[in-house]
Formats: structure tokens, sequence, C-alpha cells
């Protein structure tokens, strides 16, 4: 199935933009009259009928819309460092829109080997992501943020909150810890893992240091890792 995405929803009518239009029209050779499925990205799909369609726009009427993606009890929040090869961390994001996640914030840590990221390609991975797994809800992707500034800002947050650390002397882990139904934050750290002086600082915010299990993963396995988890741990 070819599903479009499109945030320009209004008074029954879709617009593709650009890109959706150009894949739509010049790869597809859709063509006027032609019905085709549409998300939003905010969980919602629409069948809708093509009024128009060039490789620059395309205008489609809604036939017909459904809530595919219901909320779920509980949200994940990842706070990820940057991989050195960005492949990585795309393949990260990827698979964890595959799976389910609600928020990813970029970390610049201590240890961190890539200090620039690109957010544009990083959510064109994303949407890429949503699509192909037949999901309406598009993940927030944050700006890069540095780790003090983003363990900072989640003082109101109320959910469980932990930093993923691979210290031997860990032995919490999110099957025994987390509770089914609370939102979560994990952080996950760069190639180099956290350094000692920002797990204090994370623990001082709330944070409890978590174990993700005997092996030691790479920074992008540890995040799907951890949010398949919290997916498991909330099966009824």
């Amino acid at each position: 199935m070819q599903l479009f995405f499109s945030d320009h929803i209004k008074a029954g009518i879709i617009q593709l933009k650009e890109e959706e239009a150009r894949h739509c029209a010049q790869v597809l050779r859709k063509q006027t009259g032609d019905v085709i499925q549409v998300v939003d990205g905010r969980g919602n799909w629409y069948e809708a009928e093509l009024l128009d369609c060039s490789k620059k726009a395309c205008q489609a009427k809604i036939l017909s819309e459904k809530v595919v993606d219901q909320k779920r009890d509980y949200r994940i929040h990842i706070g990820i460092a940057p991989t050195k090869n960005i492949s990585r961390l795309e393949w990260f994001l990827e698979k964890a829109t595959e799976i389910g996640i609600d928020e990813i914030t970029p970390l610049l840590c201590q240890r961190s080997e890539r200090k620039i990221i690109r957010n544009d390609r990083l959510e064109k991975i994303l949407l890429a992501a949503m699509k192909q797994s037949l999901k309406a809800t598009l993940p927030n992707l944050y700006s890069l943020t540095r780790f003090e500034d983003f363990v900072r800002s989640l003082d109101a947050f109320t959910g469980q909150k932990y930093i993923a650390y691979c210290e031997e002397s860990v032995n919490i882990t999110l099957r025994k810890n987390y509770r089914a139904g609370q939102d979560v934050c994990i952080l996950i750290g760069p190639e180099g893992d956290f350094t000692a002086e920002e797990v204090k600082l994370a623990q001082s915010a709330g944070f409890e240091a978590l174990s993700l299990g005997a092996s030691r993963l790479r920074t992008e396995t540890a995040g799907v890792v951890a949010c398949h988890a919290i997916h498991l741990l909330n099966e009824k």
C-alpha cells in the first residue's frame, strides 16, 4: 500500500507538498480521479480522491477518515547521543518509529563524537518509517540539546526517568522497576558511555541508573531495546 503524508488539511481538502506530490504524480503516475491514502502524522488516516495532480502540488478531496493510532496511556521519550556514524542513529530512528515512540531528543554529551546533526534529514527518516510501517503518528524530533540542559528541563516531568549506564554495580532493570502505564524518559549515552559526572547530575535530577542487560550494547541498539521493552511491559 502506498501511503502519503500531509499536514495541510483544511475544509475537506488535502494538499500534498512538493516532495509528496512529485512522488505521487511523477513516480507513481497518479492522475485526477485516482484514490489515495493519506496520513497526517497526528493519528488520522484519510482516503481521498485526487482533484488535480502535478509534480509540484496535488489536491485531494477527503472521501473518508478514521483514527488509526489510538493514544496509548503512556508516552515514550528517549534522549540519545547521536553516533559518530550517523547511519546508526538513522537506523535507531527508523526502528523506534516502527515500534512506536513519541519523542526523541538528540543529546550532546561530554564524550559525544558527533556534535552536529541535520534535523531535516532525520525528520525524513522518521516520515519514511511512519509510512512504511503504516502508522499515522509522527514522533516529535527535537534539536540537539546539551545533556545538562535536557536533564534540567525535565524537572516537571511526572513520569519515570532513567539513565542507561554500563557500570557493573547498576542492577535496576525496566522489568523490575518500570510501572506499566507510566510515561517514561530514558537517556542513552554516546559510544564511550556517560561520564560519572553526567550520571551523578542525572541522578540528582531524579533519574535512576538503569541496566539494559549483561551485554554491552551499541548506542542505537540500546535505544531500540529500551523502546521495545517499554512496549512489552505495557502489554496486557
